[in-house]
């Protein structure tokens, strides 16, 4: 048996294209178009990649993207001044700082200045409160974009028995919140889990986000298991200089016995911006007063 291939490019192609028609429809109801607010300190080159990424995607998508760049010695002062700037700004709807910030910024300090309203990451306290308590929040993207491509792939997740591996605050547990609320039952395994490979040999969905390279094998994985990997993790290539990219999850060995699987790349990356976009026109609606659509 071979694993079918979770083709994350193509889900999340058709989730910004539903984005896209969606805030037309916003644009006229609202008298503007819904607006993402992103805001990089510093040269970072992952950094500046993906907020090109995320401001090209916003723009194709027919809203409005607002970059603010800072210099990397810019003061904690001023980074917060401008996050409270765009808390007030009525034309931004989400608001997005791109991490990791500089070592002498405090991550968590600007994280808590952003609005929870218009919090499209996820991050804030308030909106892991509202997730943990089942109220409507906003959910980080990564996490949410696998909830998808699991209920598109397998449907109703009732009663299915999954392990997530991590428990960061980004994916690990939000990860496992989603999977409870959609009445999986669930396992959260970590460095200090015992006997990990037959904790994972239970599972009939495993999301594997831990960032090392390959590390889920195959005789980890049940058979017909459905396997989300999350890793992005750069490695040597067998050409001299080069480098590819790898998942958590050993694609060659996994292959062989689960029973889908998203692969690296082209599986969950594509995601994470796709829903992001639908996060912050989720946002641009409820801060307008309008239902956002049931279908987003």
């Amino acid at each position: 048996m071979v694993a079918e291939r979770i083709d994350g490019k193509a889900f999340a192609a058709a989730l910004r294209a539903k984005v896209g028609e969606h805030a037309a429809r916003y644009a006229e109801a609202a008298g503007r178009p819904a607006g993402l607010a992103v805001v990089l300190v510093g040269e970072d080159p992952a950094s500046q990649v993906y907020v090109r990424s995320k401001h090209k995607a916003t723009v194709e998508a027919g809203m409005a993207s607002f970059e603010h760049r800072l210099p990397a010695d810019t003061e904690a002062a001023t980074l917060l001044a401008l996050v409270d700037q765009l808390n007030t700004d009525p034309a931004v709807d989400g608001i997005l700082v791109q991490l990791p910030l500089p070592a002498h910024l405090d991550e968590q300090a600007v994280i808590a200045a952003i609005s929870p309203d218009k919090d499209v990451d996820g991050f804030h306290v308030i909106n892991a409160g509202r997730l943990s308590v089942g109220q409507p929040g906003f959910v980080p993207c990564t996490p949410l974009g696998c909830l998808m491509l699991l209920k598109d792939r397998l449907g109703d997740l009732s009663g299915l028995e999954a392990v997530v591996i991590g428990r960061s605050n980004i994916v690990g547990k939000p990860m496992a919140q989603l999977l409870t609320d959609a009445n999986a039952t669930v396992t959260i395994a970590h460095s200090r889990t015992r006997d990990l490979p037959a904790v994972v040999r239970r599972a009939d969905i495993v999301v594997a986000a831990v960032g090392r390279p390959e590390m889920v094998k195959g005789d980890w994985i049940k058979p017909g298991a459905c396997v989300i990997d999350v890793g992005i993790n750069r490695v040597p290539a067998a050409e001299e200089g080069k480098t590819r990219l790898v998942g958590d999850v050993d694609f060659a060995s996994a292959v062989e016995v689960a029973g889908s699987i998203t692969p690296v790349p082209g599986g969950v990356g594509p995601m994470t911006i796709a829903v992001l976009l639908r996060n912050a026109l989720v946002a641009a609606h409820r801060n307008a007063g309008l239902e956002a659509p049931a279908d987003l």
